[in-house]
């Protein structure tokens, strides 16, 4: 999977068809038979250099239809629960596959994800998306996850839902001793009535959490942060059976 970069920083999804941009088109066999670090020119002269695309890239560039879990988000949460290489992973709430991606790719192929979606236009969605970026080990499922967990032994449960709480009880079973339930929500109020209901379940280790991201505004007259930040996006709520 390749991107296109132009003068200004913009990326470009390359696919199956030629490129046309505002600066002019780029004919497919050329992005085709390009390598990353070169640097292809429009039919009008402008230069656009050529890189593989990453998980973080793809993910900015797919196609969505709802609002997606930023990568500061879920790299917290990859970390508090040290999920990594050939984990078993089921996910619920889909939307447009952001964290179904991300999780995919940092298990790898050894690993794999089971992802729920009610929607079926979101799961639509999620699977070009997901097939977009060729990723093997990831299995869409549209069906309420709230009615039961197909899968046993995993390590993770990750709910970005607006009642996670429904899906406790089915959580705790499926996931190992030692695994992980984690939930991303917006609100306050979701965060209390779910972590009292992991307290019920007799899950440890709670604790909920935000993420908030500060870049730094870096001039030759000097460094402060930047006026705009990332702000509040939402709220992890971990818990882990033991």
């Amino acid at each position: 999977m390749k991107i296109l970069i132009n003068e200004r920083g913009k990326k470009f999804l390359t696919g199956n068809d030629d490129l046309h941009t505002d600066h002019g088109y780029i004919k497919k066999e050329e992005i085709e038979n390009s390598s990353s670090g070169d640097v292809l020119k429009t039919h009008l002269g402008r230069e656009f250099r050529v890189l593989e695309a990453n998980v973080n890239d793809y993910i900015e560039l797919m196609e969505r239809r709802c609002s997606i879990i930023l990568p500061k988000d879920l790299g917290v949460m990859a970390a508090y629960t040290g999920l990594g290489y050939g984990q078993q992973v089921v996910e619920a709430g889909t939307g447009a596959g952001a964290a179904t991606i991300f999780l995919g790719n940092l298990v790898g192929e050894n690993g794999h994800v089971y992802s729920y979606e009610l929607r079926e236009d979101f799961a639509q969605v999620a699977e070009k998306n997901i097939q977009g970026f060729d990723l093997q080990n990831v299995t869409l499922k549209c069906q309420d996850v709230s009615e039961g967990i197909d899968e046993d032994g995993v390590n993770l449960v990750f709910l970005d839902l607006p009642k996670p709480w429904e899906v406790v009880e089915h959580a705790r079973a499926s996931l190992k001793i030692g695994g992980f339930v984690v939930a991303y929500t917006p609100y306050i109020d979701q965060v209390k009535l779910f972590t009292r209901i992991l307290k019920k379940r007799d899950f440890s280790d709670l604790k909920s959490l935000e993420c908030l991201v500060r870049e730094m505004e870096v001039k030759d007259k000097g460094v402060r942060p930047k006026t705009r930040m990332t702000g509040h996006t939402g709220y992890l709520t971990i818990g882990r059976k033991l």
